[in-house]
């Protein structure tokens, strides 16, 4: 054990910790300004109309099919938001957060469970236009209906999203 010397430390590489994903400033800033415009008027243009006691809403410039093809199941949905139990601010937050989340995700149709104010004190759905309004304040919302009665009835819409818009950094890893 003498004769042994110690081995040298081996050379070591500093490795940069990796950088954590951009922040998309602008759809934070898109998110803020919908939660102001979330209590005024409806967009002109817009079509909102009652049938027989449901509700439907189609962004102009889209064909009418699209409204049966909502109602009829054209489209699957597999995301899901129940909004029983929440105040009118936690439930405005809630949808923002769901409707990002979907857009990002790549969704094309959702559905928004705002219940039938069954249990509200007044005996009226409390969420159910706050919900609608909210919907058509945002511009990626083409169309909504009243849910079919297996899905929650007049206690829930399908929503039909826009197709997903890449973020800036996934294009670029595209190319």
């Amino acid at each position: 054990v003498n004769d042994v010397n110690p081995v040298r430390a081996p050379d070591k590489a500093q490795l940069e910790k990796p950088r954590p994903k951009p922040i998309p400033s602008q759809l934070l800033r898109d998110d803020r300004e919908v939660l102001k415009e979330a209590l005024s008027d409806p967009l002109p243009g817009s079509e909102e109309f009652e049938t027989s006691e449901t509700s439907v809403f189609v962004r102009p410039g889209l064909p009418k099919n699209v409204v049966r093809r909502l109602r009829n199941g054209h489209w699957s949905v597999r995301y899901e938001l129940d909004l029983h139990g929440y105040t009118g601010d936690e439930a405005r937050s809630e949808f923002v957060a769901f409707l990002n989340r979907a857009r990002r995700d790549g969704e094309r149709c959702v559905r928004i469970i705002h219940g039938k104010g069954l249990r509200s004190a007044t005996g009226e759905p409390v969420l159910k236009q706050k919900v609608r309004h909210w919907l058509t304040q945002r511009d990626e919302i083409l169309a909504f209906v009243e849910a079919a009665p297996a899905q929650g009835g007049s206690g829930a819409v399908i929503v039909l999203l826009k197709s997903k818009i890449p973020f800036p950094q996934e294009q670029a890893s595209d190319e």
